[in-house]
């Protein structure tokens, strides 16, 4: 619910709080991108130079954000304006009612959406990886080891996580074996991130997706992969992204037969290596040692991070065969067109 005098105000002069959503989403930017300079976050914002300006120079005053050469960078009281209106601009815009009737839809636990539309300012990744951050350090508890997979929406995690107190017991793996040729992307390399962030510890696993059915047998009976498959079983959290079917096809290198077979069989989303359709049926997976889909349902918490609205159809897909413990971080973008699409 909106407090009455916030929609008592928003009544009598509209315009503050359209200003106070501005300088709110520009605060947001400075947090996650900060030091950073009035043209890029001008163009973050989608304000001018000199709207920007003013607007540094008005936070400055108020003591929300430090400039200096190298840019602007939020203030600890600055962060702690963010956290106290967080709540009141999510119902105020809507954006809240959105979030929990997409859950409802879904069928899952949880819907954050941050603002904006990764596919038009790549920046907004960053405040889905601080979103998915917050509810990872606030909810893993106790638990031990934690899976996660590759991609750049996964990547954008680790560096909004703080040192966590007795991190020691925190142990990262990957989810599954790394995709495409960016090594920073690979989920080894986000996982050894995840654990240098956290003060965590971690291990690599390395499997190439080209094996033979032979040589895959023959690997999955390895000592290595016999220990990450006891990990799977383990696993007290799982970090993820969601990618478009025939995008995740190209970024392995994936024969046209198959690629062919996906379109025919409407592929529309991919998770783990498996690849679904907009009915979340499993049409065709890859050959590799893996967390399973089976083993996803024991898992205490799962979060799935995606956005853009490109991605919608990917996501829903994913999403009919989810568990319902799955908390999702997405954008404006992607969060719009699924509500769109659902309710049409």
């Amino acid at each position: 619910m909106i407090p009455k005098i916030i929609e008592a105000q928003r009544k009598l002069v509209p315009e503050m709080m359209e200003l106070l959503h501005q300088r709110y989403k520009v605060l947001k930017f400075i947090e996650v991108a900060g030091p950073i300079g009035r043209r890029p976050l001008g163009q973050m914002a989608d304000i001018s130079e000199r709207e920007c300006r003013n607007l540094l120079e008005t936070m400055r005053a108020e003591g929300l954000i430090r400039v200096a050469k190298e840019g602007a960078t939020i203030t600890n009281e600055g962060a702690a304006v963010l956290d106290s209106l967080g709540p009141t601009i999510d119902e105020w815009t809507g954006q809240g009612l959105v979030a929990r009737k997409l859950g409802s839809l879904l069928g899952i636990q949880y819907v954050k959406i941050v603002p904006g539309d990764c596919d038009e300012n790549p920046a907004v990744k960053s405040l889905m990886g601080k979103e998915a951050a917050a509810e990872f350090m606030c909810r893993i508890g106790d638990g031990k080891i934690i899976a996660v997979t590759g991609g750049s929406t996964v990547a954008a995690i680790p560096q909004h996580i703080h040192s966590i107190e007795d991190a020691d017991h925190l142990h990262f793996i990957a989810a599954r074996g790394g995709v495409g040729d960016d090594i920073g992307l690979q989920a080894n390399v986000i996982a050894a991130s995840f654990a240098e962030a956290s003060g965590g510890t971690y291990s690599t696993f390395y499997y190439p997706e080209s094996l033979s059915v032979e040589a895959h047998q023959i690997f999955k009976r390895e000592p290595t992969a016999i220990r990450m498959m006891e990990l799977y079983e383990k696993t007290d959290c799982v970090l993820h992204g969601i990618g478009n079917a025939h995008h995740m096809a190209d970024l392995r290198n994936t024969p046209e037969e198959e690629c062919v077979h996906l379109r025919e069989q409407g592929a529309k989303g991919e998770a783990f290596g498996y690849y679904f359709d907009a009915k979340g049926n499993v049409v065709h997976r890859i050959r590799t040692v893996g967390i399973q889909t089976e083993q996803l349902k024991k898992v205490p918490l799962i979060i799935a991070v995606a956005g853009g609205k490109s991605k919608a159809d990917a996501i829903m897909s994913y999403m009919e065969s989810a568990p319902r413990q799955t908390i999702l971080v997405t954008d404006e973008g992607a969060a719009h067109a699924m509500l769109a699409e659902m309710e049409d």
